[in-house]
């Protein structure tokens, strides 16, 4: 099943201009970018299958990348509903349908909570669209099925309602109350990756002044960024096939840092002259002029 997900997820970005990049392993399957928009996506056949460790590796790699991070799935225990979105370990998830749809500009307004079914009402357009058709407070609070208070609050502040009184304020009113979940928003978060990892390449790094991430199941080992200037390290002599396509999917400079044999046709270094470095601005210039 996930395989077909896969298969058909990476057809449908393409058609619609992304650049792909699809991965065998690691915290994310498909790196996906169109202009500044850059996708993280897993694919699982069961979205409750991904571990706290991949979930973390993906959110934090999507914080330096300013990317989204997501899960399209086909069920989390039970089967994903359509136009629905769900959220595991701090990622949202999703079905292909509800993806397709918000790629093409139809974002969900429902989202799986541990109440249930929820929707979130745009107070402004609430008290706008009523007062527009001449609905009073009173006849909406029958229609709805809650009271008039209830009502006032909805309109004075954004709030969930159930899907069921959703339903019924979509009849009134139609969509366009409701709040549309943004699945390509960017999880904020205050610095989670600056202190992960103690290796010393993100050391090293973090001293030229760069946040640095230590990874372990992305197609680099660390990820570098100063102002707009990411870097994404391989360590090692055994140079990962994908650092260079996904270096170049996301305009980053690249580099090795070997123990043994220098790789060829790619800016590589010892350990030694990586650590000697004083400036971040001569290891930048030192990749841009090798690559």
């Amino acid at each position: 099943m996930a395989s077909t997900l896969f298969d058909e997820l990476g057809m449908f970005l393409l058609k619609k201009g992304y650049m792909v990049k699809s991965l065998t392993s690691g915290c994310f399957d498909i790196l996906a970018r169109k202009g500044e928009q850059i996708l993280l996506i897993k694919v699982l056949a069961d979205a409750n299958a991904i571990s706290e460790e991949y979930a973390s590796e993906m959110r934090k790699v999507a914080d330096y990348l300013q990317a989204s991070p997501l899960i399209v799935a086909e069920k989390a225990g039970r089967k994903l509903e359509d136009n629905v979105v769900y959220a595991r370990l701090g990622i949202y998830a999703l079905n292909l349908a509800t993806f397709k749809n918000a790629v093409e500009n139809q974002h969900p307004f429902i989202q799986s909570t541990k109440a249930g079914l929820v929707a979130s009402i745009d107070s402004r357009k609430l008290r706008e669209s009523r007062e527009r058709q001449g609905i009073s407070l009173a006849e909406l609070s029958r229609k709805v099925g809650v009271s008039r208070q209830m009502i006032q609050r909805y309109e004075a502040k954004n709030a969930e309602i159930t899907v069921m009184k959703a339903s019924k304020m979509r009849d009134v009113f139609g969509n366009a109350i409701f709040r549309r979940v943004d699945i390509f928003s960017h999880p904020v978060q205050g610095g989670e990756g600056e202190e992960s990892g103690k290796g010393t390449v993100a050391l090293k790094y973090r001293k030229l002044g760069f946040r640095a991430l230590q990874t372990r199941k992305t197609p680099f080992d660390v990820i570098a960024k100063k102002g707009k200037d990411i870097i994404l390290t391989d360590v090692g002599d055994k140079v990962n096939p994908n650092i260079t396509p996904v270096s170049r999917l996301l305009d980053a400079d690249k580099l090795v840092i070997f123990r043994k044999k220098k790789p060829k046709d790619i800016p590589a270094m010892t350990q030694e002259e990586f650590l000697a470095y004083q400036e971040a601005d001569e290891l930048v210039k030192f990749l841009r002029e090798s690559d």
